[in-house]
C-alpha cells in the first residue's frame, strides 16, 4: 500500500487543511450518527417499552438521569427536537463535506495530470526512444483516471474507519468487555480478507497490462490503416483484437468472481458472527435489555461499514499497479529531466552570431556493449547566415547529427558548441527558440489551416501568413481550399498530400522568422516545379538566417554553401557541392550520378 500512501501524503500537500477540516467533518458526521442511535434509548423508554436503569449505561447513565427528570411531553418533543436537529446538522456538514471533497479530488486531478504533462515535456529525447507514445498517451488518460479512483476510495475508506472508529467508541462506553469480543471476531474476518486484497492486485496489474497492449495495437492500427486496407490485412487485425479481448474478458470476469467470492464469504461469515453475539448477549445479559438493544443496533449498523472497508480494500489494491506505474513514469521522466529549471515560454531568443560547431563529437543510441556510433568523433563547423548540407546514405547519421545540434542528444565524447560556447542549460532552450524544424514526416494537427500555422507565431498578422504560404510555394493550395485559412485539415493533415502537408509545414516554419531553419529531408514529396520554387526560396533566405538541409533529393542543395557527407557516422567528405559532385569515385559523386542518372 505505499503508492496510497504516496498519493495520499502528496495530495495532503496540495490540499492541506482543507483535507483536515474534510476529515474533522466525517467525524462530526460519525458523532451526530452515534448521537442519533443514542436517542433511541431514552424514546423507548418514554413509551415504557424498556424500563430504563441508568447503571446500566456506564459513562450514559447522566444523561438517561436528565431526561428522567423532565415531564413526558417535554421529554418527548426534546427528544425528537434533538433528532430533527441532529439530521439537518448531519445533512448540512454532508453536504458541505461532499462539495470540498469533489473540488479537492478534482483539484488533485487536474494537478496529477498538469505535473505529470510537465514531467513529459521537461524530458530529454532518449526518454521519448525508450517509451511508446501509446504507453505515454494512456498514462496521461487512464491511468491518472485511475489514480483518482484509487484515491477516492482511499478517501472513502478513511471515512468509513472514522465512521466505524465513532461507532466502536460509543460501544466501548457502553460495554467495552462486549466491544472487544467483537471487534476480535472482526479483526480475524479482516485478516482472511488480505488473501483476496493480494489476488485483487495480481488482477489488476494483468489488467494494466493488456489495457497496454489493447491502447498501442489500436493507436498502431489506426496509424496504419491505409496500409491494412491496401494489402487486405483486416482479417489478420481482427483476429488479434479478437484474441485479446477474450483475454480481456477472462480477466475481467476473473476479477468478479474473486470479489463476489469474498463479499459472500465476509458477509456469511459476518451474519453468523452476529447470530452467535446476540445469541450470546441475550443469554448471558438478560437483566439489562435496553443496554443490549443499543449494542445490537450499533453493530448491527458498523457490520455493514466494515463490510465496505473490507470491499474498498479489495478495489483499491486492484488499482494499485496503476498507481505504481505513474510513480514509476515520474521517477524516469525526473531522472530524463534536461530542463532542471522547468521553464519553458518566455527568456531571451538566441541570436546566432558566428556559428555551431561540433568537436569530437561521438554517440551512441546504447551504450552497453560494443554497439555502433550513430556519430564517431564529428568535427564540423556551420557558419551562421549560411546554407550547410548534410547528405549521405540511408542510416548514416544524419538525423542524429541535427537531433545532437539541437541539444536532443547529449554526446558521449565531445560537445558541442554555440558561439563557441558549450551547448547546456543556459543556452539549451534560447537555441531552440531561435530554430526552425521541419522533420521528415510533417506533423499538422486536426484544426484549420490557420491554427496550424499560427502555433510558431501567435501573433502573426493575415498577410503574414500569406507571405510565408508563398514562400513555402503553398499560397496557391491555401488559396484553392474550400475556406481558404480556416479550412480543417484533418487528423496530422489527411486532407491534404504528402508534398502539400510539407508546404504548410515549411511555410509554419517561416512564419516564426526562425534565427536558424533546419529541413529534414522536407521537401521529399515535392513535385519539380515545386521543388524549384522553395530551392529558390531558401536561396533568398541565405544570409537572413542559417540553414541546415539535410536532403535525399540533391538538387534541393546545389547553392549549400557547404556540403557535409556522412557514411556510417563518420564524416568522409566536406566541401562545395560542384567540388565534390565531380569525383564520380567518391561516394557524393556517386549520389549525384544516381540521382541524375
Amino acid at each position: 500500500m505505499r503508492a496510497i500512501v504516496y498519493f495520499m501524503k502528496d495530495m495532503l500537500r496540495f490540499a492541506g487543511s482543507k483535507l483536515v477540516f474534510n476529515f474533522a467533518g466525517m467525524l462530526a458526521i460519525g458523532m451526530m450518527q452515534s448521537a442519533g442511535i443514542l436517542l433511541i434509548v431514552p424514546l423507548l423508554g418514554l413509551t415504557g417499552l424498556i424500563e430504563l436503569k441508568g447503571d446500566d449505561f456506564g459513562y450514559l447513565a447522566g444523561l438517561l438521569d436528565w431526561f428522567g427528570h423532565i415531564p413526558f411531553m417535554q421529554s418527548l418533543a426534546g427528544i425528537l427536537a434533538l433528532y430533527v436537529l441532529i439530521i439537518i446538522g448531519q445533512s448540512f456538514i454532508g453536504r458541505h463535506q461532499a462539495i470540498v471533497d469533489k473540488r479537492i479530488q478534482q483539484g488533485y486531478l487536474r494537478k496529477l495530470r498538469e505535473d505529470t504533462y510537465s514531467s513529459l515535456l521537461r524530458a530529454d529525447w532518449a526518454f521519448y526512444l525508450r517509451n511508446r507514445n501509446a504507453d505515454l498517451v494512456k498514462m496521461l488518460t487512464i491511468e491518472i483516471a485511475q489514480v483518482k479512483k484509487g484515491i477516492g476510495l482511499s478517501l472513502d475508506f478513511i471515512s468509513a474507519l472514522i465512521f466505524a472508529a465513532v461507532k466502536i467508541g460509543l460501544a466501548i462506553a457502553l460495554s467495552p468487555k462486549i466491544t472487544i469480543a467483537v471487534l476480535l471476531s472482526g479483526g480475524i474476518l479482516l485478516l482472511f480478507s488480505r488473501y483476496f486484497t493480494r489476488k485483487a492486485k495480481q488482477f489488476g496489474q494483468d489488467n494494466l497490462e493488456l489495457s497496454k497492449i489493447y491502447q498501442a495495437g489500436v493507436t498502431d492500427h489506426l496509424s496504419g490503416m491505409k496500409d491494412i486496407k491496401s494489402n487486405t490485412l483486416e482479417r489478420v487485425h481482427v483476429h488479434w483484437m479478437n484474441v485479446l479481448l477474450r483475454k480481456v474478458e477472462h480477466n475481467a470476469i476473473a476479477y468478479t468472481k474473486m470479489k463476489t467470492n469474498s463479499q459472500f464469504i465476509y458477509s456469511a461469515a459476518s451474519a453468523v458472527l452476529l447470530a452467535v453475539f446476540v445469541y450470546v448477549l441475550v443469554s448471558l445479559f438478560q437483566s439489562q435489555p435496553a443496554q443490549l438493544l443499543l449494542i445490537i443496533v450499533i453493530f448491527s449498523r458498523l457490520w455493514p461499514v466494515v463490510s465496505s472497508m473490507q470491499s474498498s480494500l479489495e478495489s483499491v489494491a486492484a488499482l494499485i499497479p496503476s498507481l505504481e506505474a505513474l510513480i514509476k513514469l515520474q521517477q524516469e521522466c525526473a531522472e530524463s529531466q534536461e530542463l532542471m529549471n522547468g521553464r519553458f515560454a518566455g527568456g531571451r531568443t538566441l541570436e546566432l552570431r558566428h556559428g555551431l560547431e561540433l568537436r569530437g563529437v561521438s554517440f551512441r543510441y546504447r551504450q552497453e556493449g560494443d554497439r555502433p556510433y550513430a556519430l564517431n568523433n564529428i568535427h564540423m563547423h556551420i557558419p551562421a547566415g549560411q546554407m550547410t548540407a548534410i547528405a549521405g546514405p540511408s542510416g548514416a547519421g544524419k538525423s542524429t547529427l541535427v537531433d545532437m545540434l539541437l541539444g536532443l542528444h547529449k554526446p558521449e565524447r565531445g560537445e558541442v558548441l554555440v558561439d563557441g560556447s558549450p551547448l547546456a542549460e543556459h543556452n539549451l532552450l534560447p537555441l531552440r527558440r531561435a530554430v526552425s524544424y521541419v522533420s521528415q514526416d510533417p506533423f499538422l494537427f486536426h484544426a484549420s489551416l490557420r491554427d496550424n500555422l499560427m502555433l510558431m507565431n501567435e501573433s502573426a498578422t493575415e498577410e503574414e501568413l500569406w507571405e510565408a504560404l508563398d514562400l513555402a510555394a503553398a499560397g496557391d493550395l491555401a488559396r484553392g481550399l474550400p475556406e481558404r485559412l480556416d479550412t480543417i485539415i484533418g487528423d496530422r493533415g489527411v486532407r491534404l498530400s504528402g508534398g502539400e502537408r510539407q508546404r504548410i509545414v515549411l511555410a509554419r516554419a517561416l512564419l516564426r522568422k526562425p534565427a536558424i531553419l533546419i529541413l529534414d529531408e522536407a521537401t521529399s514529396a515535392l513535385d519539380t516545379v515545386t521543388e524549384r520554387r522553395v530551392k529558390e526560396t531558401l536561396d533568398s533566405l541565405k544570409g537572413s538566417m542559417t540553414i541546415i538541409v539535410i536532403a535525399h533529393r540533391l538538387s534541393t542543395i546545389q547553392h549549400a554553401d557547404q556540403v557535409i557527407v556522412l557514411d556510417h557516422g563518420e564524416i568522409v567528405q566536406r566541401g562545395g557541392y560542384d567540388d565534390l559532385a565531380v569525383d564520380g569515385k567518391r561516394l557524393f559523386g556517386r549520389m549525384v550520378g544516381h540521382s541524375t542518372g
